[in-house]
């Protein structure tokens, strides 16, 4: 009877979507009112962040059964979203019912498809651990043709669409299947897994891709921390009760990147948590740095929103520099450098509560909240080395291009592949084995095996510098309510 009250409810009040280019100078405004029910906000973050909007602001209010969320975003530049196209679909998608199929699209794939066999893959992470999955794939004459792969924390998680190198089709044959099963399965087992790997084939995938790869990273516990790894001080995630609301207040503050907010939303929803109210806000933080000394952070202005639309995509960039031969980030050593530094974080609050209607209850679930909101984060903070590849397609040449990188003595910790009309377009993120800055006396190497114009660098080889702990506090829902919105 509850059912049929809310679907009658949300046929009399629909999806409704008002989108201003107007009122913002520096952004595109997004306001979404609906009636509430469990996921909505996800699913309106997972359309923009498949199309690859940035969200710089955002504030959600949802109590009395009413949901209204106000987003800022630009497009990948940094300017307003003034693609017609664009702003039509997105209007469309969230106002009618299809907007969770339609936004189930992963970034490097399109809907799902029968055409495809889709594999699943779960295990212990390892040197050369994606080489030997490709070279079983390519031994099988299965053709890859989609896919994304992730590591954190010694897992591995990976969802790969194949084809028949055949006919071009999904894998239909039973004992085939299986066959592909237990090889893969013998592959992921190794010889020092401590955990048992997991495998899951099926026709067709049926859930958004970089959603099901935080579901399977969660369920693979890679939250839990290792003894003997150092925990990083980038992210920091602050669990508080609000008594008189019965809510649980969750701060959330680290270096913003793209989809960053999609990240947390998922691990919120997967964990059964209800979004009532909540903000997300971007900081331009300076500094001027001695490479000799630590960071001297100078200025906090908050309200001042990405001039350089260089900034939205890097964590350092440097605008001027002193008494040194060198205007990037990779000095000699010895040198004695100074450099001005913007760093761009993200500061979101998160009013919750649990399914059930509780708060957060117990210490033990807190410090749960705490460690899975951070791998969500750390899975996708890629700080490692951006490789592009763009090639005609053909069977094994990921098989190919992951033993080169294995052989060099590269790690790869994440992975995107794309295959369209018949050109291969892969990104890789990669690391040395000891998970430093690569030698670029290696990528020249890397490259002139591979070619030159297939494969591109994207960025540059320093790791990006730590920010300082006290740079930046945690901050009232209320508070920043009384903001501008742009």
């Amino acid at each position: 009877m509850d059912d049929v009250y809310a679907k009658f409810i949300e046929r009399m009040n629909p999806t409704r979507v008002v989108i201003d280019n107007e009122s913002c100078e520096l952004a595109t405004i997004i306001e979404v009112v609906s009636t509430n029910r469990h996921g909505i906000l996800l699913e309106v973050v997972q359309v923009l962040a498949d199309l690859d909007l940035i969200i710089t602001k955002a504030y959600v209010s949802s109590d009395g059964g009413w949901f209204m969320n106000v987003f800022n975003m630009t497009d990948c530049d940094g300017n307003k979203v003034r693609d017609e196209g664009i702003l039509d679909y997105i209007q469309k998608t969230v106002e009618t019912d299809a907007c969770c199929l339609e936004s189930m699209r992963g970034s490097t794939g399109g809907m799902p498809s029968e055409e495809h066999t889709s594999i699943e893959l779960t295990g212990t992470d390892r040197p050369g651990l994606l080489s030997e999955v490709f070279a079983v794939l390519t031994d099988l004459r299965c053709n890859v043709v989609n896919g994304e792969i992730w590591t954190h924390n010694s897992r591995a998680a990976a969802v790969i669409d194949v084809t028949e190198h055949s006919t071009g089709q999904a894998i239909e044959d039973p004992k085939r299947l299986s066959t592909i099963k237990q090889l893969l399965c013998n592959v992921l087992q190794g010889n020092i897994s401590f955990m048992t790997p997991r495998i899951t084939i099926s026709s067709s995938g049926v859930t958004h891709r970089q959603r099901r790869l935080h579901q399977m990273m969660f369920a693979y516990r890679d939250f839990e921390r290792l003894k003997d790894v150092e925990h990083s001080s980038r992210i920091h995630v602050c669990v508080l009760d609000c008594n008189d609301r019965d809510y649980t207040v969750v701060s959330i503050r680290s270096k913003d990147r793209p989809k960053l907010l999609f990240d947390t939303l998922c691990t919120l929803t997967d964990m059964q948590y209800v979004v009532f109210h909540g903000t997300a806000i971007t900081e331009r933080m300076e500094s001027y740095q001695d490479w000799k000394t630590k960071y001297r952070f100078l200025a906090q202005p908050r309200d001042f929103l990405f001039p350089l639309k260089t900034i939205l995509f890097l964590d350092v960039h440097v605008l001027s520099t002193r008494s040194c031969s060198s205007t990037v980030l990779n000095f000699p050593l010895g040198s004695s450098c100074q450099t001005h530094v913007i760093i761009v974080l993200c500061l979101q609050e998160y009013y919750i509560r649990h399914i059930d209607g509780l708060p957060v209850s117990s210490e033990a679930e807190r410090q749960r909240v705490i460690e899975c909101l951070e791998a969500a984060i750390q899975r996708r903070a890629s700080e490692e080395l951006e490789l592009e590849l763009c090639s005609d397609d053909r069977l094994g040449l990921l098989s190919d291009i992951t033993r080169i990188f294995r052989e060099n003595g590269l790690c790869i910790r994440q992975a995107e592949m794309a295959t369209r009309g018949g050109t291969a377009k892969d990104t890789f993120f990669v690391t040395d084995v000891s998970g430093q800055p690569i030698d670029p006396k290696i990528i020249d190497l890397i490259r002139q095996q591979i070619g030159q114009n297939i494969l591109q660098v994207k960025g540059n080889l320093s790791l990006s510098p730590k920010f300082p702990r006290e740079m930046a506090r945690s901050f009232l829902f209320t508070n920043l309510f009384k903001s501008r919105i742009c």
